[in-house]
């Protein structure tokens, strides 16, 4: 095998390794940005249900205060 040969296996062999490592970078950057996707729905879900709850227990005690001023006097 001549030395020109050689040359652009090696130079083959580098471009492979260089696209295996974009295509493994890419793969990690996709699987961050989902992660932090999730992320931020997992709190604005678990905000919204803090909401929920605080108007329910809001409306309970207005509930209740409401009936407490129809008791006996």
């Amino acid at each position: 095998m001549g030395s020109t040969s050689r040359a652009w296996m090696v130079a083959a062999s580098i471009a492979a390794v260089e696209e295996s490592m974009r295509s493994i970078h890419q793969r990690a950057k996709n699987s961050l940005r989902s992660v932090s996707q999730a992320k931020k729905l997992s709190s604005a879900s678990s905000a919204l249900v803090s909401k929920q709850k605080a108007k329910q227990s809001e409306e309970s005690m207005r509930t209740i205060i409401y009936l407490s001023s129809w008791g006996p006097y």
